[in-house]
């Protein structure tokens, strides 16, 4: 595996900076941002570009986004430590490090095989316990529901209803909602105590489709 050096680590540095500058203020954020090597969930040929703050494609032509796009969404789900969260769409790892990093109790899926099986290996290598599961991320997990937060890292359509009715009361759902031919907006949506639910509109983004069941690469 590559490794992380001390010029990989000065410029994570670098990044947080400019992250805080732009807004983000969780510093438990940035410190999981500056400890998580993003160079090596990305191919490569784009490791001396990983610190710039900018999606690059990946595997199963994918992308990994940007990190203020990753700080930003992980911040919107406020979570206190220890939380159970659910990603849905693994990609190449680098969100479900992130969390990890924080201490959470991390879930998270992938429907492409091929990506499923470099975050499965990258993220044992690098000592990050994660639950993985390969399946439709429209489905989340029932099975270990409800979660303290939901994290969606692709584009949906609509807002997704399995997903909401897995959260507890009060646990926020972060998601991208729109059209893929242009920016999506972004939606944190909870129940309250009293069950009624509440939206909040967080901002336009750019994001990949979020699709339907599973994709084996054959």
């Amino acid at each position: 595996m590559r490794s992380d050096t001390p010029r990989h680590q000065g410029q994570r540095l670098q990044l947080v900076q400019q992250l805080r500058e732009r807004g983000i203020a969780d510093e438990r954020v940035l410190d999981a941002m500056s400890q998580v090597p993003r160079h090596l969930f990305l191919d490569s040929s784009f490791e001396q570009f990983a610190y710039r703050d900018a999606a690059f494609p990946i595997r199963a032509h994918q992308t990994i986004s940007q990190p203020y796009t990753v700080a930003f969404q992980t911040e919107a789900l406020r979570l206190a430590p220890g939380s159970k969260v659910l990603e849905i769409g693994t990609g190449s790892g680098y969100q479900a490090a992130v969390l990890a990093a924080m201490g959470f109790k991390v879930y998270t899926i992938e429907r492409q095989k091929e990506l499923f099986d470099f975050s499965k290996g990258i993220l044992r290598e690098l000592g990050y316990r994660v639950t993985q599961k390969f399946g439709d991320g429209y489905k989340g997990m029932p099975a270990f529901a409800p979660f303290d937060g939901i994290l969606v890292t692709a584009a949906a359509p609509e807002l997704p209803q399995e997903l909401i009715a897995q959260l507890r009361p009060e646990a926020r759902l972060i998601v991208p909602v729109g059209d893929v031919e242009q920016d999506q907006v972004m939606h944190a949506v909870w129940q309250d105590v009293h069950g009624t639910r509440q939206e909040e509109v967080l901002g336009q983004f750019r994001f990949v489709p979020m699709l339907k069941d599973v994709d084996t690469g054959r």
